[in-house]
């Protein structure tokens, strides 16, 4: 019974597994201050470009910066 359960379990096992490895690499992205700061000058760039509104500059700023602050506390 074991053996019919992994078969038919394993395409969900898989989906799990590969949604697992998105949300690591994610986080391993945001986790990394570099990354955070150049995403901050690219954000800064696009409103100098103005390819964004001063509103969303401000708010993705402070979600940005307050990343930033939790990460070194």
């Amino acid at each position: 019974m074991l053996l019919i359960d992994d078969i038919f379990f394993a395409p969900i096992n898989g989906i799990v597994w590969i949604a697992k490895k998105i949300d690591d690499i994610s986080q391993e992205e945001l986790s990394d201050k570099g990354k955070v700061k150049e995403k901050l000058m690219e954000l800064q760039l696009r409103y100098e470009l103005d390819e964004i509104s001063e509103e969303e500059y401000y708010e993705k700023e402070r979600e940005l910066l307050e990343y930033l602050k939790k990460e070194t506390e």
